[in-house]
């Protein structure tokens, strides 16, 4: 069922409240207390001028979780003095859409705002669910915000993407979670009554990787660890108390493409460091050793290619030591692989020959083969003047004769352009040789 509300919940004192997460606790009410962000919020920026200004259109926050996209809208609504509807994407469905339209209808009064709808993972809403609040939207009966961590542009409908801003959050850099720690040791009603010494803070922020929620919860955890009044903050007890795996890679989510995007952008820039890193990344994670050793073979394919043919026999072979040593002992051929990769000389002929080729056939079509190409295997074929006229290379000096290979219509076309690496150049040497001026540039 949807949960509704009026600005007015979120001016519950903390104090009442002393059972809540730490990080609830600390959640902010104005944009003052507000953490991270400034390219929205910060002072003469767009969201800050126009929430100061009183009025907001409808708008997506796409951002890694713990970054303040419910609180940006909480906070929003508060200042606003205006209604708060929310819903979540995992458990309302159409009905219950139309239900909190239908409660905005008759909470809208002349002259006022429009009642806000917030929408958390609206990425995980259907395109039903979706296409149900186009309607609301459109005729400003809900301002509309919705909350994702995915890219909108892959799951949200075109026809309310193009009725909303998009506004990108940021994850918090290290100035902001410290100032995050500072306050919550200093501001908390239960923190303040002891006394907390952020000693050191390296693993803390770490593991946070930018979510201010996760860095709350690590710092209670460790808090209710210590059966004290006087607590250190140090990297040895966030570790210790830490049992979960803290980084961020979710398999099936935006991170995913993300990292495996850098993962090959590394390689075919010629930086193992990088690309190694990156490989790090997908193991540390839990990535599918299959999945990252494709990627190799088909990089070696692409971005390798005739520079060194060597390098598709060896990412073959990791793909294979792979398939039979497992993990974690298969990360040693991978790295192998992924080394030999990035310091190879790289070249995408090949690659951009077939997409020449491919786009070719879109545009010419059916091009019929010529006759001394085709074979003869029947008399009536022989009689057609199939396979006349067809020169055998091996007969000739150096296995080679000129002769036409392309459709009639085609025979002047070039597809493929040597890249002049040490390895390819040999090749388009010997291609001047066999057809002169047809490859010279």
């Amino acid at each position: 069922m949807p949960f509704y509300h009026s600005f007015a919940t979120f001016a519950i004192d903390s104090e009442m409240n002393m059972s809540a997460p730490l990080a609830e606790r600390m959640r902010p009410r104005t944009l003052d207390e507000y953490v991270g962000q400034k390219q929205l919020v910060g002072e003469g920026a767009v969201l800050r001028k126009m929430i100061d200004a009183g009025r907001i259109s409808s708008f997506i926050l796409w951002g890694p979780p713990g970054v303040g996209k419910t609180t940006l809208a909480q906070v929003i609504a508060n200042k606003l003095k205006t209604p708060f509807y929310t819903l979540s994407a995992v458990t309302s469905g159409v009905k219950d859409v139309r239900e909190v339209i239908e409660k905005a209808k008759n909470n809208r009064f002349f002259n006022t705002n429009s009642p806000i709808l917030f929408i958390d993972e609206i990425h995980r809403f259907s395109k039903s669910q979706q296409d149900s609040l186009l309607g609301a939207v459109e005729q400003g009966i809900v301002t509309l915000i919705g909350a994702t961590t995915e890219n909108p542009s892959f799951e949200v409908i075109r026809p309310l993407l193009s009725r909303c801003q998009l506004y990108v959050l940021k994850p918090l850099d290290a100035d902001d979670l410290l100032e995050l720690l500072h306050r919550a040791i200093t501001e908390d009603v239960e923190l303040r009554q002891k006394h907390i010494e952020l000693k050191e803070t390296g693993a803390i922020l770490r593991y946070s990787g930018g979510d201010a929620r996760k860095l709350l919860n690590i710092l209670e955890l460790v808090v209710e660890s210590e059966n004290s009044d006087t607590i250190e903050i140090t990297d040895e007890k966030v570790v210790r108390n830490l049992q979960q795996n803290p980084l961020a890679y979710d398999k099936q989510g935006e991170m995913h493409y993300d990292i495996i995007s850098a993962f090959i952008k590394s390689i075919r820039g010629s930086d193992p460091d990088a690309a190694l890193y990156w490989m790090a990344r997908m193991i540390e994670g839990g990535e599918d050793p299959q999945f990252i050793a494709r990627r190799l073979v088909i990089s070696a394919a692409e971005d390798v290619g005739l520079a060194n043919p060597n390098a598709l026999l060896l990412a073959n072979a990791a793909f294979d030591a792979v398939m039979k040593i497992g993990w974690p002992e298969g990360r040693i051929p991978l790295a192998e692989a992924v080394v030999y990769l990035a310091t190879s000389p790289k070249s995408n002929s090949a690659y951009l020959g077939v997409d020449r080729a491919q786009q070719l056939v879109k545009e010419t079509g059916n091009e019929p083969v010529p006759l001394h190409l085709r074979n003869a295997p029947t008399s009536l074929m022989k009689q057609l003047g199939y396979h006349d006229g067809y020169q055998y290379a091996h007969d000739y000096p150096g296995h080679f004769v000129e002769q036409q290979y392309m459709p009639d219509n085609l025979r002047n076309e070039r597809l493929w352009f040597a890249q002049h690496s040490p390895a390819e150049e040999r090749q388009y040497q010997w291609m001047l040789q066999c057809w002169g001026d047809r490859y010279k540039e």
